[in-house]
């Protein structure tokens, strides 16, 4: 059963994602709340596999609420899925940057919401390629924020490539190809990037890629040569 917390100040919408969600079997709404301040209360009494949370609301914005449960060690296990109804906007980069798994247009098909909701809870990131390379077409416009310690140290040569790869935008099965290795391979580098990064979900990865210079509008593309056996991890 996948539970979730629906975060929206209007009570139309929240009716109308749970009365979507209840009829869904294997799916639980555990609860409805109208600001980010009661969002966070919620959370933290039912501990939902999913919260979805409106971007915008009184008394505390869906970014801080983002912020608040991704620094909660006891929430950890909670993913957050941001509600816009703008698309990728200011307020979108800024949540995923506080520890959102993704996010879905208020206008979402319902199918579509669903499918979200298991791909979320399964741990992967609500993140497609596409919506990558959107998100890179903004990161790339910026420095890269220096200030943001890199943890590029952390990282051996191939984790740093799958992560410059992903952060391009590309797929598993893409960068298996682009390194001429298997897609377990490939996910098991991310993994252990994600790891070492404290990085909840590929987005995460993502904006660490940005925001730690590691890719940047003009980089080339990435190579390097592979690793000592000692360290060639997966291969």
């Amino acid at each position: 059963m996948i539970r979730v917390a629906v975060v929206d100040d209007q009570a139309l919408m929240r009716a109308g994602f749970r009365a979507l969600l209840d009829a869904e079997e294997g799916i639980e709404v555990v609860g409805e709340a109208a600001n980010g301040e009661q969002g966070v209360a919620l959370v933290r009494a039912q501990l939902p596999d999913i919260a979805l949370i409106d971007v915008q609301m009184p008394v505390m914005t869906g970014i801080e609420a983002t912020r608040r449960i991704a620094a909660d060690p006891d929430l950890s296990a909670v993913r957050v899925v941001i509600l816009t109804n703008y698309g990728l906007d200011e307020y979108v980069f800024e949540a995923l940057r506080a520890g959102a798994s993704g996010f879905l247009l208020k206008d979402t098909d319902p199918a579509d919401l669903l499918q979200a909701i298991e791909i979320v809870a399964g741990g992967e990131a609500l993140l497609s390629p596409a919506i990558t390379r959107t998100l890179i077409g903004e990161f790339v416009s910026r420095p890269p924020d220096r200030s943001t310690p890199s943890g590029l140290e952390h990282l051996t040569r191939r984790e740093r490539e799958v992560t410059a790869l992903a952060a391009r935008g590309l797929t598993n099965e893409e960068i298996a190809a682009h390194m001429v290795i298997s897609p377990f391979t490939a996910k098991t580098h991310i993994s252990r990037a994600m790891t070492k990064l404290g990085a909840r979900d590929r987005a995460q990865l993502v904006v660490f890629a940005y925001e730690s210079g590691l890719v940047t509008a003009r980089t080339p593309e990435f190579r390097c040569e592979p690793d000592p056996p000692d360290r060639n991890l997966g291969r």
